[in-house]
């Protein structure tokens, strides 16, 4: 099956009661002034070209002009609901410049540009279909990674904020060779990344659906590879798509990897990370133990799925345990104990 296949068929699952609930106890779900459907009544679409001249493949709306004011102001609310905790004494510095519609992904998301008239400076954020094992991706991604992600639920709209960074696709073709690549720095994050991914089943982290931020120091840069795509939270049954190691688009990084460390060094890296997710379970174990309790009793994958994956990773673990685990959410979670060395 190709990757290509793997993403059209993915199946969206329903957020049910018993998580919206937990999505509300920790202020993820909020009232909105407009959902993703209401964003559907456009008039127009146009071709959205880069400033190179290539269609992106996303498609900027229009809307007829009493709607789009409506729309508009709605959106306007919302940024300042998922930046600004709802200050609303902001809006008037704000307007919406365009909103853009990509009809290719899973979640088919609209991307709402929102510039500051005063200094024309521009951010982000995203209005998508909730779909229950992305919601779930997303909140072991805050609990678990050193990133902070916001976002927000609204029936079955889910509203995520704008990630920085150089799409990984982007990084690999015109970071890579450059003279100032500090190749041993981006190596090693690669590998915590890689590791990061396993531990808590995200998969399909093809080159597009990561960034790396770069950040200046004082003596060279450093990187941290964030995920922005989880779609594939514990979803597919091959073990190898939840390793970023395996996807072909990354072989230009993994090959970097395998000149520039060495085995031990990496066996080192990976240890490294494991020991920071325990530090952050620490910190969230009541939080986590609502999550687990909502996301293993939740059907977020087939049922052949569940057995494909439970298999390969009882085989790989040698923990015949996981094939007692009847959903991805009870596999997610034995996957993270044995990997951690740690007991819920």
């Amino acid at each position: 099956m190709s990757f290509e296949a793997m993403q059209q068929r993915k199946l969206f699952f329903p957020i049910n009661d018993q998580f919206r609930e937990y999505l509300s106890s920790f202020r993820r779900a909020r009232d909105l002034p407009v959902i993703y459907e209401d964003m559907l009544q456009y008039e127009e679409t146009f071709p959205l070209i880069d400033k190179d001249g290539n269609d992106t493949l996303w498609l900027t709306l229009k809307y007829e002009q009493q709607l789009g004011q409506e729309l508009y102001e709605g959106l306007k609310r919302i940024y300042v609901m998922l930046r600004s905790d709802g200050d609303e004494r902001v809006l008037g510095n704000l307007y919406i410049d365009r909103v853009d519609y990509c009809t290719f992904g899973n979640t088919k998301p609209m991307r709402v540009r929102v510039v500051n008239q005063h200094n024309d400076n521009h951010d982000y954020f995203y209005v998508k279909k909730a779909d229950a094992s992305r919601v779930y991706g997303l909140e072991l991604e805050e609990l678990l990674s050193p990133n902070d992600i916001n976002f927000m639920v609204c029936g079955d709209t889910l509203i995520e904020e704008h990630i920085i960074g150089v799409p990984g696709d982007d990084f690999i073709r015109e970071y890579l060779p450059r003279q100032d690549l500090h190749s041993v720095r981006l190596a090693k994050e690669f590998i915590k990344f890689n590791e990061r991914c396993f531990v808590r089943l995200l998969g399909d982290m093809r080159a597009y659906n990561y960034v790396v931020e770069v950040t200046p120091d004082f003596e060279q840069n450093q990187y941290r590879v964030r995920a922005i795509d989880f779609d594939q939270q514990c979803y597919e049954g091959r073990r190898s798509l939840y390793l970023p190691q395996f996807f072909k688009n990354n072989l230009p990084v993994v090959e970097l990897c395998s000149e520039l460390i060495n085995y031990q060094t990496s066996l080192q890296y990976q240890y490294e990370e494991r020991s920071l997710i325990k530090r952050r379970l620490n910190f969230v174990m009541d939080r986590i133990d609502a999550l687990r309790t909502c996301m293993c009793a939740d059907q977020i994958s087939s049922q052949e799925k569940v057995v494909q994956l439970a298999a390969e990773l009882a085989d790989m673990h040698g923990v015949n345990a996981f094939k007692k685990c009847s959903s991805m959410g009870e596999i997610t979670f034995m996957n993270i104990g044995v990997t951690l060395d740690i007991e819920f």
